[in-house]
């Protein structure tokens, strides 16, 4: 990564318009003002008509809330807005997540093949509602309620790139750790390994697992994805303590690249992966 990527990555996670109260969360809460008062509601009877409160619609207009995707469907609906709400739906959902992870969020949602290393936790593709609440719950300093909803819902809208057609080749690498870890605890942990195996079944997603027992595992560095992009390029990241970086420099990715396929020669066959993950639940 060349000294202009780092810079930029900073400047990315320092931008203001990545808070609520600013950029298009801020133009979307004007907007949505607009037409409210052109269609003659007041805030109360259009709460109610979406079944939200007058004080939750007054936190969106005002850019103070990042309004969820139903209530833009809806509120786009009531006020006959034609399209003009819900076509600010995708840039307003990407406020919901923390900002080192928009840019990733953004090219997931179009990759056409993901390939990713998973060290901590479940990667959040694969998470059940509540092993992604438990993570969220368990963070530090704690987050407000509603940045967790927001955060969870962020997270579940991230799953529909398993309903996309034509469907991205998805590969998952996971260190046994992460599926021995209880987090939300045991039924929690239990319902996750049952969706790792499921989603694992897709023709396009293939789940290997890692076993603590390797001598040999190419990847200590730590974890890493790998994103085909939609116009034929191969780009990188990883994350750690809230920090990102988003790799562009090509034999850099190379490297990672190398390093993700011998991962995979090392770790168990999506085969027995299947074993290993059916054998852990009964544990469980």
């Amino acid at each position: 990564m060349t000294v202009r990527d780092e810079e930029s990555a900073a400047q990315r996670q320092q931008r203001p318009e990545d808070e609520p109260g600013t950029g298009v969360v801020t133009a979307f809460g004007r907007q949505l003002k607009l037409l409210r008062v052109r269609a003659g509601l007041e805030r109360a009877e259009f709460g109610k008509r979406l079944g939200y409160s007058a004080d939750t619609v007054a936190s969106i207009e005002q850019g103070r809330r990042i309004p969820q995707a139903r209530f833009i469907e809806k509120a786009d609906e009531v006020l006959g807005a034609g399209g003009v709400l819900t076509a600010l739906k995708e840039e307003v959902g990407r406020a919901q997540y923390p900002a080192f992870f928009r840019d990733m969020a953004r090219l997931e949602a179009r990759a056409t093949a993901l390939n990713v290393y998973a060290l901590y936790a479940v990667p959040g593709l694969l998470q059940t509602e509540d092993y992604a609440r438990a993570v969220f719950h368990m963070q530090r300093p704690l987050l407000e309620d509603d940045v967790i909803e927001q955060r969870l819902e962020a997270r579940m809208v991230r799953q529909e790139i398993f309903r996309r057609r034509p469907a991205p080749l998805m590969s998952f690498v996971i260190e046994e750790a992460v599926l021995r870890r209880p987090i939300g605890g045991r039924k929690v942990m239990r319902e996750a390994l049952e969706q790792v195996l499921l989603t694992g079944q897709s023709r396009n997603v293939e789940v290997q697992v890692m076993p603590i027992d390797r001598e040999d595992n190419a990847a200590l560095g730590g974890p890493f994805s790998l994103i085909d992009t939609d116009n034929g390029k191969r780009l990188a990241y990883a994350e750690v303590q809230d920090h990102s970086r988003l790799y562009t420099d090509a034999a850099y990715v190379r490297t990672l690249e190398a390093r993700y396929g011998i991962l995979r020669s090392q770790a168990l066959t999506p085969s027995e992966s299947v074993a290993f993950i059916e054998q852990l639940m009964g544990d469980t």
